[in-house]
């Protein structure tokens, strides 16, 4: 894919999760002198209108995919950029600045001695990422269980109780080494 194309593609992407010109140009990596323009031209652009329709009309990502995706960025992301603000402050441009990822970051302390910089747990990340997978599991090995056992999913009660297929009971009631307790 070439450079201007995937540019303009992040940026597309940016401006409908931000909503911000400029921001969305910085993301994409335009110059921060220029982004602005450079976002606004972009933004003119019918390709570009299309490829944000179209991202629009999709329909969003389930907040526990956007959950999973945030911690595995803790768990597993780089925090280089972080590292970055903390030894070379003095010398970036507020431009710069902006461009970070500082998602890690949890608290930000500026005092006579320098900037603080609190980061994210990562070991607490990847046990939540642990549990999220163990109960996607569960949920799986459940549904497979009542897929197994020919139930629909329209016989689930309100209180999260299922009723037996009826094949399944037919087995039940023929056979004396199971017992069927009401």
């Amino acid at each position: 894919m070439n450079k201007n194309l995937s540019r303009r593609k992040a940026f597309c992407r940016w401006y409908l999760e931000r909503g911000n010109v400029r921001e969305a140009a910085l993301r994409a990596g335009c110059d921060p002198a220029h982004a602005e323009a450079d976002g606004l031209d972009m933004l003119r652009q019918p390709v570009c209108r299309a490829y944000i329709a179209q991202l629009a009309a999709q329909p969003p990502l389930p907040v526990q995919s956007l959950v999973i995706a945030g911690l595995s960025r803790l768990a597993f992301g780089a925090a280089n950029d972080a590292a970055k603000l903390v030894f070379a402050a003095e010398s970036l441009t507020k431009e710069q600045i902006e461009q970070l990822d500082l998602f890690h970051v949890t608290s930000l302390r500026q005092d006579k001695n320098g900037i603080e910089i609190k980061l994210a747990d990562r070991q607490h990340a990847m046990e939540k990422l642990l549990e999220c997978a163990c109960a996607a599991d569960s949920a799986s090995a459940a549904s497979a269980l009542l897929s197994a056992l020919g139930a629909d999913r329209e016989e689930v009660h309100a209180d999260g109780q299922q009723d037996l297929p009826a094949s399944v009971l037919g087995e039940a009631e023929n056979s004396p080494d199971m017992v069927v307790q009401a």
